[in-house]
């Protein structure tokens, strides 16, 4: 394995059976590349906003009920719900599991690659990131 940045437009993504043949190919795989960085960072702009948006959900369902808890005591007092916590765990292994196949593109040290995650991870930031703007994850 090479040790140092490469070109070159053949390199295996994910399993042999996955190597470009032709330039087109290649453009394709650094496409891919780019919106799965994007989707990432969508992921982690939902996840870091998880339950905002469960309450916004669960208060559209319920919209003519009247709440137990005032809505400001509720983010306070929050009770652990079984199906928010599978959920969650869940969408934190899809993430995780994204995160190391981004990793094993940029592990590759194709330049192509690697710039199409990053290109990736910046349109992501670009239209996602006000919903991690207040957040200490990154």
């Amino acid at each position: 394995m090479m040790m140092t940045f490469f070109v070159s437009s053949t390199t295996p993504l994910y399993s042999s059976a996955w190597t470009p043949q032709t330039s087109g190919q290649y453009a394709g795989t650094c496409i891919f590349l780019i919106i799965f960085a994007v989707l990432f960072r969508a992921m982690l702009g939902f996840r870091i906003n998880f339950f905002p948006i469960m309450q916004a959900l669960r208060e559209r369902k319920n919209r003519d009920l009247i709440h137990s808890y005032p809505p400001e005591k509720i983010a306070l007092m929050r009770p652990w719900r079984a199906n928010e916590a599978v959920m969650l765990a869940c969408l934190d292994v899809v993430i995780a599991g994204c995160g190391y196949l981004l990793m094993i593109g940029v592990m590759t040290m194709n330049v192509g690659y690697f710039m199409s995650i990053l290109a990736g991870v910046f349109l992501g930031s670009l239209l996602f990131g006000r919903f991690t703007a207040m957040s200490a994850a990154h």
